[in-house]
C-alpha cells in the first residue's frame, strides 16, 4: 500500500472519528455551542391603579421566558395524544376561560368545575383555582398535564418530548441558561407557562375604567347599575355586589358560600370547595369570588358553570339563594325590579375590555 493510500485512509478514519465525536456530543444533549445571553426582562404594561404582580424572585418575567411559555401554553405536546393544550380550555377570545360548563379532556371525560378565566391571574395573591388549593402559578401549571380527565400525560414523558424536540431545547437555553437537554424539566416548563400567564392582563380601557377616569360618561342605566352595585345612594337598593367584587380587579380574592346549593348539613355539599383545602367545616361549599373584569365574555358562570347568562346570575342573587349554615349574610332576597336587574347587567357589560387581544404576545404562535 502506497504512502498516498495510507494518507487517504488516515484522513477518512479521522473524519469518521470527528463525525462520531460530534454525534456523541449531540446524543449527550450538549447545548453549549448555542450562544447564551442574560435574558432581557419582559416589559409588561400594567394599567394604572392595578396592584403589583404577585412577586416570585425565583421566576422573573423575561422576554425569552414569556415566549417559551406562550408556545408551551398553545402546544398540544403537553397532552398524551397531542390533541389538546392549555389553550383548549382557556380560550383567548373568551377571556382565557372556556365556553362550556365543564371542559372535556383528551379522553372525552368532563371535569367537575368550570375552567376559570386567566385574565389578571398574576395578581391573585390568596390562592388559585375555585378553592384556592394552589398557591402559585408555577405549581398550578403542573396539575393539568397529569390530571386523568385533562391532558392525561406524565411529566417524565413530556420532558422527553421537549428534550427531543427540534426547537424547544434552544428556547429553554435562551430562557433559563441550561447547558444540556437533560436540564429541561417540568419545573422549568411550568415556570415558563407561569410567566406567560402573568402577562394576560386586561387593558384598563373598559367603559367602566374610562368613566371612572372621566373620559366618558356612564349611560343612565349603567350609572343606576353602578349605584346599586356599590351601594352609593339610598335612592336605590343595595345589590350587595361590591362587597365581594371590588377594587381594581373587581374581586376581593376571597371565598364565599353564595347560596348555590341548600344543605341541612355542611358535610352534604356535592362539592365542598374551599373546605377540602382548609379542612374547616364552615368553609364547605365556599368558592372563589372571581374577578368580574370581562365577565360578559366568560359565560357560563359559577364553579360548575350552571348559569348560562348574566340574567340567570342576577335572578339567583335576587332570590337570596339557598340556605346553608354558612350562607354568606350578604346573600339576601333583594327585591330588584326587572329594570334594576338590567341596569346592573348593563354595568357588568361596561367591565368588558378586549384591548388585551391586541397584544401579539398573547396569540397562538403556531
Amino acid at each position: 500500500m502506497s504512502r498516498v493510500q495510507l494518507h487517504i485512509i488516515g484522513c477518512l478514519l479521522l473524519g469518521l472519528l470527528l463525525v462520531s465525536s460530534c454525534r456523541k456530543d449531540k446524543d449527550n444533549g450538549d447545548l453549549t455551542d448555542i450562544p447564551y445571553d442574560v435574558p432581557e426582562p419582559y416589559n409588561l404594561d400594567i394599567p394604572e391603579g392595578f396592584p403589583d404582580l404577585v412577586a416570585n424572585s425565583d421566576n422573573p418575567l423575561t422576554e425569552p421566558g414569556v415566549q417559551l411559555g406562550r408556545r408551551l401554553f398553545y402546544d398540544p405536546i403537553l397532552s398524551a395524544d397531542g390533541t389538546m393544550s392549555c389553550s383548549s380550555c382557556h380560550k383567548r377570545e373568551k377571556g382565557f376561560a372556556d365556553d362550556v360548563p365543564t371542559s372535556l379532556g383528551i379522553d372525552g371525560i368532563p371535569g367537575t368545575r368550570h375552567a376559570m378565566s386567566l385574565l389578571n391571574v398574576g395578581f391573585f395573591e390568596n390562592g388559585l383555582n375555585w378553592d384556592g388549593s394552589i398557591a402559585t402559578l408555577e405549581e398550578q401549571a403542573i396539575e393539568p398535564v397529569i390530571n386523568p380527565v385533562e391532558l392525561h400525560d406524565d411529566w417524565g414523558n413530556v420532558e422527553e418530548k421537549l428534550r427531543n424536540h427540534p426547537d424547544y431545547p434552544e428556547r429553554f437555553r435562551a430562557a433559563f441558561g441550561i447547558s444540556n437537554k437533560s436540564e429541561i424539566t417540568k419545573e422549568l416548563a411550568t415556570k415558563a407557562i407561569a410567566q406567560f400567564e402573568k402577562i394576560i392582563v386586561s387593558g384598563g380601557n373598559s367603559r367602566f375604567d374610562r368613566a371612572l377616569r372621566g373620559e366618558i360618561f356612564f349611560t343612565d342605566s349603567e350609572f343606576n347599575g353602578y349605584d346599586m352595585f356599590f351601594d352609593i345612594s339610598p335612592d336605590f337598593p343595595d345589590a350587595e355586589c361590591g362587597h365581594c367584587h371590588t377594587g381594581p380587579l373587581l374581586t376581593t380574592n376571597d371565598y364565599f358560600n353564595n347560596g348555590l346549593d341548600g344543605v341541612d348539613d355542611l358535610n352534604n355539599f356535592e362539592d365542598i370547595g374551599r373546605g377540602a383545602v382548609t379542612d374547616y367545616i364552615f368553609d364547605n361549599g365556599k368558592f372563589r369570588a372571581p374577578s368580574l373584569r370581562n365577565i360578559a365574555l366568560t359565560a357560563p358562570y359559577m364553579h360548575d358553570g350552571r348559569f348560562q347568562t348574566l340574567e340567570e346570575v342576577l335572578d339567583h342573587y335576587d332570590s337570596g339563594g339557598h340556605y346553608a349554615e354558612n350562607l354568606d349574610p350578604l346573600i339576601l332576597n333583594l327585591g330588584l325590579t326587572e329594570e334594576q336587574k338590567q341596569d346592573i347587567i348593563n354595568l357588568l357589560h361596561s367591565f368588558t375590555d378586549t384591548t388585551y387581544l391586541e397584544n401579539p404576545d398573547l396569540t397562538n404562535p403556531f
